[in-house]
C-alpha cells in the first residue's frame, strides 16, 4: 500500500510539473518591454495613426504630378517584384488555413482484400472497408504555436509587400525627377552651346576686323569652349536613355521613352520642421515585419519547448467486411477499433536540447534586428530630414549665384558688343553661368529625391 502511495505521489507530481510547463508555452507573444527603444515603439505601436502625417498619406496625395501617378499605377499594376510578394500573402494565407485544421482529426479510408490459402482448399478471398480517425491532442500547445507562428507569417508577409509596394513607388518617383532633372540640364547645356556658337562667330569676326586683342587665341578658346559643351551632351542623353530604360522595367513594359513635366517639383509639409515622433516610425513596414519575425522566434521556440512533453494521440478505426488473418468470417461484419497512445521522448541522442538552444540563439538573433530596425528606421529618418534641410538653403544660395551670372554674361555680351571686354572675362561669365544652372538643377534634384526617401522612411506608399 505504502508503495503504490509514493508511485501515485510521483505520478501526480510529475503531471503538475508538466501542467506548469505547458501553460508557459501557451502564453501568446507581446512586445517585449526590457529594452528601452522597444519599450518606446511598444507604448505607441497600436496608438491611432495621424492620417495628415507624410508617411500615412496615399502616394496620390505626395505624387501629385499627373504623368507621375500614371507611371506608378502601371507600375503597381504590371511589376513582377510586387506580383510575387502578392503571391507570397498567398502562400502565407494558405499555410495558415492548414494550420488552424490541423485542430481537426484526420480522416482516411483504405479499401483493400487478400486471398488466404490454407493446404489443398480452394483460395478463400476476404476484404474491408476501413475508415481510420486519429486526432492528436494540443495538450503542450504545439498546434496552436503553430497556428500563432502561421498568423504572424501572414502579417510578415502582408508587411513585406508593403514594404515592397513603397519601394517601387519610390523608385519610380525617383527615376521620373531624375529624368526631370537630366531633361533641365539637357536643355541648359544646348542653350549655353548656342550661346558658346555665337561667342566663337562674334570672336572670329573680330579677329578678322583686326580688333585689338582679339587674336586666334580667343578664337581657338572660344571653339574649345564650344566643344566641350557639345562633348558633354551625348552623356546626358545617354542617361536618358538609362533611366527610360529603368523606368520601363519597373512597370515591365517594353523599352520606350517616357514624357516628363519639366518644372514637375516636390514639397515637404511643414510638419516635418521639428522632427518626427516614434509614432509614425512605428508605422514603418519594415520594422513591423522585424516584429513579426522576432514573433515567429518565439512560438519555434515554444514548439521547440513542447518537444520534451508527452504527445497524445487517439485513435479510432471502423471497417466493415471480413476478417483477413488466420481466419476468414463469412458473411461480412463491423469491425471496431479504438486506441490511444502516449509517446514521452526519454532519450533523443540530444536532439531536443540541440533545436532548443538553436531556437533560442535565434530567438535572440531575431530580438536583436528587431532592435536595430527601429534605430534604423529612426536614423533614415534624421538623414532625409538633415539633407533637405541643407539642399534648401544651398537651392537659396545657388539661386542668388545663378542670378548675379546670368547678369554678368548678359553685361558681357554687351561689352563685347562694345569691345570694352576681353574674351577671357566672355568665356569665364558664360563658363560659371553653366556651372551654377546646373548646380542649381542638381540641388533641386536632391531636395526631391529627398523627399521622396523621408515619405519612404516613414512608411509610405499606402
Amino acid at each position: 500500500m505504502m508503495k503504490r502511495k509514493y508511485i501515485s505521489l510521483a505520478v501526480v507530481m510529475v503531471a503538475l510539473a508538466t501542467m506548469m510547463g505547458g501553460c508557459k508555452m501557451y502564453k501568446e507573444y507581446t512586445t517585449p518591454t526590457d529594452v528601452p527603444i522597444i519599450d518606446e515603439y511598444a507604448r505607441v505601436k497600436d496608438a491611432p495613426q495621424d492620417s495628415t502625417s507624410l508617411g500615412n498619406l496615399g502616394w496620390r496625395q505626395v505624387f501629385t504630378d499627373p504623368l507621375l501617378q500614371s507611371y506608378i499605377e502601371r507600375a503597381l499594376a504590371n511589376n513582377t517584384s510586387l506580383k510575387n510578394t502578392k503571391l507570397n500573402v498567398d502562400i502565407a494565407e494558405a499555410r495558415l488555413q492548414g494550420a488552424k485544421l490541423s485542430y481537426l482529426p484526420s480522416l482516411t479510408f483504405s479499401p483493400n482484400g487478400a486471398g488466404v490459402k490454407l493446404g489443398d482448399n480452394s483460395m478463400d478471398w476476404g476484404w474491408q472497408l476501413p475508415l481510420t480517425l486519429s486526432w492528436q491532442t494540443d495538450i503542450y500547445g504545439q498546434i496552436t504555436n503553430n497556428k500563432r507562428s502561421a498568423e504572424s507569417a501572414v502579417r510578415y508577409a502582408q508587411y513585406y509587400n508593403q514594404a515592397v509596394q513603397s519601394q517601387l513607388i519610390a523608385s519610380v518617383a525617383t527615376c521620373y525627377y531624375n529624368l526631370v532633372s537630366l531633361n533641365n540640364q539637357l536643355k541648359i547645356y544646348n542653350e549655353n552651346a548656342q550661346l558658346a556658337k555665337e561667342t566663337n562667330k562674334t570672336m572670329k569676326d573680330m579677329k578678322e576686323s583686326a580688333r585689338a586683342g582679339y587674336t586666334e587665341v580667343a578664337v581657338v578658346q572660344s571653339e574649345a569652349q564650344y566643344q566641350s559643351i557639345l562633348g558633354t551632351i551625348p552623356n546626358i542623353e545617354l542617361s536618358i536613355a538609362q533611366l527610360n530604360n529603368t523606368l520601363s522595367l519597373l512597370m515591365n513594359e517594353k523599352p520606350q521613352q517616357w514624357p516628363v513635366n519639366q518644372g514637375s517639383e516636390l514639397a515637404l509639409p511643414a510638419q516635418f520642421t521639428g522632427g518626427v515622433p516614434i509614432t509614425y516610425l512605428a508605422a514603418r513596414p519594415d520594422v513591423r515585419e522585424s516584429e513579426e519575425n522576432f514573433a515567429q522566434a518565439y512560438y519555434a521556440t515554444n514548439i521547440a519547448r513542447a518537444n520534451f512533453y508527452p504527445q497524445l494521440s487517439i485513435t479510432a478505426t471502423g471497417a466493415y467486411g471480413t476478417l483477413m488473418g488466420s481466419s476468414v468470417i463469412d458473411p461480412a461484419k463491423w469491425l471496431v477499433n479504438l486506441a490511444g497512445s502516449l509517446v514521452a521522448p526519454l532519450f533523443d541522442k540530444g536532439q531536443n536540447m540541440a533545436t532548443l538552444k538553436a531556437a533560442k540563439a535565434r530567438q535572440e538573433q531575431a530580438l536583436n534586428n528587431f532592435q536595430y530596425s527601429i534605430l534604423s528606421a529612426s536614423a533614415d529618418v534624421s538623414n532625409a530630414l538633415a539633407n533637405i534641410q541643407a539642399y534648401r538653403t544651398q537651392q537659396a544660395n545657388v539661386e542668388q549665384q545663378e542670378a548675379a551670372l546670368a547678369k554678368a554674361v548678359s553685361y558681357n555680351k554687351d561689352l563685347l558688343s562694345l569691345y570694352t571686354t576681353t574674351y577671357l572675362d566672355v568665356i569665364s561669365a558664360q563658363q560659371s553661368l553653366l556651372a551654377a544652372q546646373i548646380s542649381l538643377e542638381n540641388v533641386k534634384l536632391n531636395e526631391n529625391l529627398g523627399v521622396i526617401t523621408l515619405y519612404q522612411a516613414l512608411g509610405g506608399g499606402r
